[in-house]
């Protein structure tokens, strides 16, 4: 018993099948996508902690075809494992330790006035307007790019490359979407190139510029690839999780209203732990066997793949009381989001400044936003978000 991963009705809602999937076992052989897949939060946990299993790079074929999408993999901390994981995650958590997420809160709650200030705007005028265009999509883009310090006049070019290179996470992707993956790539990594150059020139208060230093001074510790690969994955999974964790949550208030209008600056931080675990942006994530290891009585062998199913192990009621309900308020809440283990995300307290200040701003600026019109949903499996989320004014 699996799914079909690109069923639509599936991607609408996958979370019943899932349910029937833990019913029947904690892990299960997905032959469409070639790996094992656990359900349960106790294997998934179990997938994202095992030393011997481990994010394991391999690049794309033909390498000719995909020369920049797998320089970007081949170098980045998140498709590595010790030593060169410890020494790359090191460096970029010291650059963020030296205050750069801390800096960017007054910043980013200023972002997301102006921001929701448009929306609302723009729904005065039009009736409607869209949330993941106004506010969900280019929040994380400007956070992103102000922590890397990408000038302002150039912003524009970073979420059209984000975008077209995670679709390759995807399973059965089609050619043409391979190569654009790749076109965005290069030129992705051409610009950072560029970036880096003027920052070695002419250095500012940024973590590229944080990051160039540590370079120069030793470049054993961090070459320009990694230093590149590393701004990439800031990029890719700093809009991905946090654009999605916005356009899904705020879709799941408008559909159980009453969580809506629960929300209080006190309970903001405990309600975005909940719309991260109640429809996960991240659903699976993979891990490779180093050597034999048994998740769960199914065994791995070395070189085989198993996946932790997030968004399966979000909603296991072993673990979570009503797992189906939306409850903004809930206290006891281990979901696996952020990943967990030595890839635990590193921008997780990035990103849940982004989310509580985007729901802030938007419960105070339109208290009684409701949905304007159906959103549409992306044809993704792996990452799960919308394309749009009308909003209108209830008022």
């Amino acid at each position: 018993m699996t799914f079909d991963q690109r069923d639509p009705a599936f991607i609408a809602d996958p979370y019943p099948v899932f349910a029937a999937l833990r019913e029947a076992g904690e892990v299960h052989h997905h032959e469409q996508m070639g790996v094992a897949v656990a359900v349960s939060h106790a294997a998934c946990s179990a997938v994202l902690r095992h030393r011997s299993l481990g994010r394991i790079w391999s690049d794309v074929k033909p390498v000719e075809q995909f020369m920049a999408f797998n320089l970007l993999h081949r170098n980045s901390l998140l498709e590595n494992e010790p030593p060169t994981h410890t020494r790359l995650r090191r460096l970029v958590a010291a650059a963020f330790g030296r205050g750069h997420v801390e800096r960017l809160r007054p910043w980013v709650a200023e972002l997301a006035d102006r921001l929701v200030g448009e929306l609302v705007a723009k729904i005065d005028d039009q009736g409607q307007a869209d949330l993941l265009a106004h506010v969900a999509a280019p929040l994380p883009v400007e956070v992103i790019a102000e922590l890397l310090g990408v000038p302002g006049q150039d912003r524009y070019l970073l979420q059209p490359w984000s975008n077209a290179i995670v679709k390759m996470y995807e399973y059965g992707l089609a050619p043409e979407l391979q190569q654009a993956a790749e076109r965005a790539a290069a030129e992705f990594v051409a610009y950072l190139r560029e970036l880096i150059a003027l920052r070695r020139a002419n250095p500012g208060s940024d973590l590229v510029s944080d990051l160039v230093a540590v370079t120069d001074t030793d470049g054993a510790r961090l070459t320009e690839d990694e230093l590149v690969a590393t701004a990439v994955l800031l990029l890719m999974a700093g809009h991905e999780a946090t654009v999605n964790v916005i356009g899904n949550g705020v879709f799941a208030l408008m559909q159980h209203r009453s969580q809506w209008e629960r929300l209080s600056p006190e309970i903001m931080p405990t309600a975005v732990e909940e719309l991260i675990r109640y429809d996960s942006p991240l659903q699976l994530f993979e891990r490779t066997a180093t050597e034999r290891v048994e998740i769960a009585g199914h065994v791995v062998k070395p070189g085989q793949k198993i996946a932790a199913l997030l968004g399966a192990a979000a909603r296991d009621p072993l673990v979570f009381e009503n797992p189906d309900t939306l409850d903004v308020g809930r206290e006891k809440n281990q979901h696996l989001g952020f990943g967990m283990g030595i890839h635990y995300c590193l921008g997780a307290p990035l990103a849940r400044i982004e989310v509580e200040a985007a729901l802030s701003s938007l419960h105070r600026k339109l208290p009684k936003a409701v949905l304007a019109a159906e959103p549409e949903r992306r044809a993704e499996f792996v990452i799960r978000g919308l394309h749009s989320l009308p909003l209108g004014n209830g008022a």
